[in-house]
């Protein structure tokens, strides 16, 4: 499955947790993205989850909802998305996946976008609204080009939808951390019984996300997942610092190395 299993697999030979920062494609601009994507690496994240822009985001809340409306109103499109990443990939290490809705994938059609999204140099993809009657042929298709395929399991799904989830999915496994929608908060989430019950019926990595906004968050879910999942408090951030004239990339770059912090020393790739 190529590079995300490799850094996975590297990361547990080794003992380590990986940070993965989530990304809006096309905000605060395409021509910002390769700096930012550089940035996160040099800081310590070994896997960017980026973001599609749609006009409905699934689950996500107001903070990257509205960096999606701005994206779509700045002309941000898939084509842009795809070369941008194409231009920005031989520079970069760490691995990219697409978290993208279907709607995008179907509209597109699904060999088209697979195959554009492999050529570009994507390594896998989140589908976060994948129905599990289509998710198998997705999946599938994905893997026959190398690529991951992972899907959301929540808090509430039923034991036999989450083994099922996680028999399909690739890569790893995508866990919320919370019930809800995305958005910073400021206690620390409570998974370990989760990632338990997981572990029980998988060997794929566990990576969580919503909500995880500070190191100490990130610290207190790599206790127990192989990797934290980090978007709407960096996108905020990201957000402010364009709206104020800041360095975006400075920015990204700073945040993304606190939030290394709470990895395990020997995880950081500094």
């Amino acid at each position: 499955m190529g590079r995300i299993v490799d850094i996975f697999d590297a990361k547990r030979a080794a003992g380590e947790k990986a940070l993965m920062p989530f990304l809006c494609a096309g905000r605060p601009s395409l021509e910002a993205l390769p700096d930012l994507l550089a940035g996160v690496e040099n800081a310590g994240a070994s896997i960017v989850e980026l973001g599609f822009p749609f006009s409905d985001p699934i689950a996500d809340g107001p903070v990257i909802a509205a960096a999606m409306h701005r994206a779509l109103e700045a002309g941000v499109t898939v084509d842009a998305i795809f070369d941008t990443v194409e231009k920005a990939r031989p520079t970069l290490k760490l691995g990219l996946v697409a978290m993208v809705t279907v709607s995008i994938v179907t509209r597109w059609g699904t060999e088209r976008f697979l195959d554009r999204a492999a050529e570009a140099g994507f390594d896998g993809f989140i589908f976060p609204d994948a129905p599990l009657e289509e998710a198998e042929s997705l999946v599938g298709a994905a893997g026959e080009r190398g690529l991951t395929a992972s899907l959301l399991i929540s808090p509430t799904t039923t034991d036999d939808r989450m083994a099922r989830i996680a028999a399909l999915s690739t890569g790893f496994v995508y866990l919320l951390a919370r019930i809800g929608i995305t958005g910073e908060r400021s206690e620390t989430p409570d998974i370990g019984a989760r990632v338990a019950a997981l572990r029980r019926i998988t060997d794929l990595p566990i990576a969580c996300g919503f909500g995880i906004s500070t190191s100490e968050h990130v610290r207190a879910v790599v206790e127990h997942a192989d990797a934290a999942i980090v978007g709407s408090s960096l996108v905020h951030l990201l957000e402010k610092a364009s709206d104020t004239g800041a360095d975006v990339i400075a920015q990204g770059a700073r945040f993304a190395k606190e939030l290394a912090v709470g990895l395990p020393i020997s995880s950081l790739n500094r």
